[in-house]
């Protein structure tokens, strides 16, 4: 690099040197988390690892609306954010939640990611990845799943075998709430599992670039299953009407025939299946 930049005239040096700054600027945001994960790397190349860090933030994204469940019955200036405010979820509704989601990560997710682990280790390079990087392939990595899971989605509603015999346990809970995002039959975990694994290996992700897709996948995942509609939920960060979120899902819920994309909104456009949601 530095032979290039002394070839170059004077007004093209500064530039090349300007570029290179950024760059590393760039990397400089995002180094000292990755050296804060690359310390914990024991823990981060065993095995129990991905299960671990996948019930986890799942566990995690779910307290603050497990916690609103059971605060807006009481207060009613949380209540007006309640999508269908005549339904709320029981403690004996949420337990079954929980203990289908420990038992799918410890009998059927380990085994898969165990499998991994042993076939293709995880290397962790040294440095970290550029930030605009990060935001681009983490949007990639959504948009790729948006899409695969549309598919997948629509056509376990249009074959009755395929919806009765995988997807109908998802809709069991036509009311969402937090703990019914993992509330599914096992091969719909794992065909999500896999969409959410495969895309950023199809991009070449940084491995830190992976992890924080999980976490953002894991989380709007778990709000649009929440069963709120409040003021910073993404669908209201995003113009345009481009990202459908909790009323757009809550609805598939509640009408079974419409909104089948997870996140965005153009492929229910394109395919004829949308439909406007209007919280409460």
């Amino acid at each position: 690099m530095s032979c290039e930049i002394m070839n170059c005239s004077l007004p093209d040096r500064v530039l090349l040197l300007s570029y290179v700054m950024d760059r590393r600027h760039d990397r400089l945001y995002l180094q000292p988390l990755w050296d804060f994960v690359t310390a914990k790397k024991p823990l981060i190349k065993s095995p129990f690892f991905p299960v671990l860090f996948s019930f986890t933030a799942y566990m995690a994204f779910c307290l603050p609306y497990i916690a609103l469940d059971f605060l807006s019955t009481r207060l009613p200036n949380l209540r007006k954010y309640k999508i269908q405010p005549q339904n709320y979820p029981t403690l004996g509704m949420m337990v079954p939640c929980i203990i289908q989601s420990m038992y799918h990560h410890v009998v059927f997710i380990f085994p898969v990611t165990f499998l991994h682990w042993y076939w293709k280790p995880m290397n962790l390079p040294v440095t970290a990845p550029e930030l605009p990087e990060v935001m681009l392939e983490v949007v990639g990595c959504l948009l790729l799943f948006d899409f695969e899971y549309f598919l997948w989605h629509l056509i376990h509603h249009k074959v009755p075998w395929l919806y009765k015999t995988f997807h109908k346990v998802h809709h069991k809970h036509i009311s969402t709430f937090a703990l019914t995002t993992q509330y599914s039959s096992v091969w719909e975990l794992l065909s999500l599992g896999f969409f959410a694994a495969i895309n950023p290996v199809l991009l070449g992700c940084h491995p830190l670039t992976e992890m924080i897709f999980f976490l953002v996948n894991i989380w709007l995942s778990v709000e649009d299953h929440s069963g709120y509609d409040l003021p910073w939920s993404t669908h209201r960060l995003v113009p345009f009407g481009l990202y459908g979120g909790a009323p757009h899902h809550d609805l598939h819920h509640l009408k079974f025939k419409s909104n089948y994309a997870p996140y965005f909104t153009h492929w229910d456009k394109l395919f004829g299946t949308f439909t406007e949601s209007h919280s409460n």
